[in-house]
């Protein structure tokens, strides 16, 4: 099994499912934003950032999915980006399920001066809204806990994906006429 999942790590088509996936859910947050004009908080705008990270995992993956250290970057960007907004996405919905007055969200995000994105780009990264508020919900979750559980697969996905590069076996690089 875990041979089978080294197999398809080497393959674009993957990679590119990962991609498609984190730009889907990107693009839907975007449209949460500004379609629907649900305000992002601060943890929204950090968990928007872990999902960046697993789209960049997507993306280095896809440029050279053959190559060890290339398939082993995006690996571990990507479950940085995963354990990362999970973590974060589990310390949001403490908020919304525990709303205290001495336990809030940040009132603004804190991005490294060398890499300042809520002033490069402030339609994405520029939080207007507050962490306790569930402004909406669907099949009876809300948005964090949504995040939650889809934090929760990516880790596990990344997780297996790379326990599969180190016991997984090796590749076999047979040339075929036909396949």
């Amino acid at each position: 099994m875990l041979n089978y999942i080294k197999v398809l790590s080497n393959k674009r088509t993957i990679w590119l499912l990962l991609f498609i996936s984190a730009f889907c859910l990107e693009l839907t947050a975007l449209y949460f934003q500004h379609g629907l004009g649900l305000n992002p908080c601060v943890m929204c705008i950090y968990e928007r950032v872990a999902l960046f990270g697993i789209l960049f995992a997507g993306l280095i993956g896809l440029l050279a999915p053959r190559f060890t250290l290339m398939r082993l970057l995006a690996l571990v960007f990507g479950l940085w980006g995963a354990i990362k907004g999970l973590l974060l996405s589990i310390k949001h919905l403490n908020y919304q399920l525990n709303p205290n007055p001495w336990d809030q969200c940040p009132v603004t995000v804190e991005f490294p001066n060398t890499l300042p994105l809520d002033r490069w780009f402030p339609e994405i990264f520029h939080p207007t809204g507050l962490c306790s508020e569930i402004n909406w919900t669907f099949l009876g979750f809300t948005m964090v806990q949504w995040l939650v559980f889809i934090f929760a697969v990516y880790s596990i996905i990344f997780a297996v994906i790379l326990l599969s590069q180190f016991l997984g076996g090796r590749i076999k690089n047979h040339r075929r006429l036909f396949h």
